[in-house]
């Protein structure tokens, strides 16, 4: 029996593929901008720019593939992305953490303790496969 993908794993699917273009578009961003600024500096600062350049266009293409394939099995109920998805949300939660006991991050640490919670419910687990499947409720009386 295939369980239905509850509404908050498409929200998160689709705010993961959302990261995804986002590193994508930082990708694209630094290396026009670099472009555009070796144009600016001088030829001995040219190579090292590009060297940077490039670095942080590979980083960020790297991290956009690898949320889009999250992004994929947090859609597709995949048990690993819900293990990734976790994880990150924990290390995501300790930097909010951090960042709340300065005064900033209030938000974010909201946020990330409210989809703890949601990726431990019943039903989110049972999706990934992570535990019991829902229990159907009993037929009607005839």
């Amino acid at each position: 029996m295939r369980i239905e993908r509850p509404f908050g794993v498409t929200i998160l699917a689709i705010l993961t593929a959302i990261n995804a273009i986002v590193y994508f578009g930082l990708a694209a961003f630094v290396g026009v901008i670099f472009a555009w600024i070796g144009e600016l500096i001088p030829r001995a600062l040219t190579g090292l720019l590009a060297i940077i350049a490039m670095v942080v266009s590979v980083i960020a293409v790297i991290f956009g593939l690898i949320y889009l394939l999250l992004a994929w099995g947090l859609w597709s109920g995949k048990g690993w992305a819900w293990t990734i998805t976790l994880i990150l949300t924990i290390l995501s939660l300790l930097g909010s953490l951090i960042t709340a006991a300065s005064g900033f991050g209030i938000v974010s640490l909201i946020i990330n303790v409210l989809i703890l919670y949601y990726l431990t419910r019943p039903h989110v687990k049972a999706f990934f496969g992570k535990g019991p499947p829902p229990e159907m409720p009993p037929p009607p009386p005839p």
